[in-house]
């Protein structure tokens, strides 16, 4: 069996769970609430008005909700093979369980893809009536939008990974989800210290403050750093979806 036939049979496990209406919460929170806020304020000759929505609503998605409800689809992907002894099932069949784990991960990566899109169009919907309202004839800024959510999505990456790793290493449920929350919260204090850089919980928020940074500073200087953040990131990522991928139904093979 081939990674892709595998990762078509993932696909398909979670085609009909409760996974997908799951994705829409959060986007639709933090967008509805972050632009009625901020509309309020918007005047015709209001300017910046897009980065400024986007802020206001990216903050604490990227810093919270987004983490938040991955951490939960984390679980829920992994919860389908626990019950009913479903993973000695899949184990017994002549595929190797690396592969199987690097399918399943993808098949995470795939939810964060959707809900990245699901943020985007949610955004620039309620960004259009917020404009529209106020009168503001800003030109919708398209490729400033879809740069900052290809990079929330990008810094997601070793968050992602060490998610997946946490669920697989710990066998009950809530203690994977409960670690994971843990280890959410404080990252809007570690992004204010030197030790962003190896806190993976931190990097899409890191990333939205950045952008805050030059929305309201005049420097041509960017915030955001990409190295050493790039070498950092994808040693972390690698490490860690080492051990998931190395980890996963190790307990069960016993």
């Amino acid at each position: 069996m081939s990674f892709f036939e595998l990762l078509n049979i993932e696909l398909k496990k979670v085609k009909r769970s409760k996974i997908t209406p799951l994705i829409f919460i959060a986007p639709l929170l933090v967008v509805a609430s972050g632009v009625a806020n901020l509309s309020s304020y918007f005047t015709p000759d209001y300017t910046d008005a897009w980065p400024a929505m986007f802020i206001q609503s990216a903050l604490v998605y990227a810093y919270y909700l987004l983490p938040f409800s991955m951490i939960v689809v984390c679980v829920m992907i992994a919860g389908r093979e626990t019950q009913n002894n479903g993973i000695l099932k899949m184990l017994a069949l002549p595929v190797s369980r690396y592969t199987l784990s690097l399918a399943k991960f993808c098949v995470l990566l795939f939810y964060l893809f959707m809900e990245m899109v699901v943020f985007l169009v949610v955004f620039v919907a309620a960004g259009l009536i917020a404009a529209n309202t106020s009168g503001i004839t800003e030109a919708l800024p398209l490729f400033y939008l879809l740069k900052w959510c290809i990079g929330l999505f990008l810094t997601m990456l070793p968050c992602m990974a060490t998610m997946w790793a946490i669920t697989i290493l710990f066998e009950k449920p809530l203690l994977s989800l409960g670690l994971n929350l843990f280890l959410v919260i404080p990252g809007v204090l570690v992004a204010n210290t030197p030790l962003w850089i190896v806190y993976p919980y931190c990097y899409s928020g890191y990333l939205v403050s950045c952008s805050l940074h030059d929305f309201t500073t005049e420097s041509s200087d960017t915030a955001f750093a990409v190295f050493p953040f790039l070498p950092c990131a994808i040693m972390i990522f690698a490490l860690v979806l080492l051990v998931a991928v190395t980890r996963f139904g190790k307990k069960e093979m016993r």
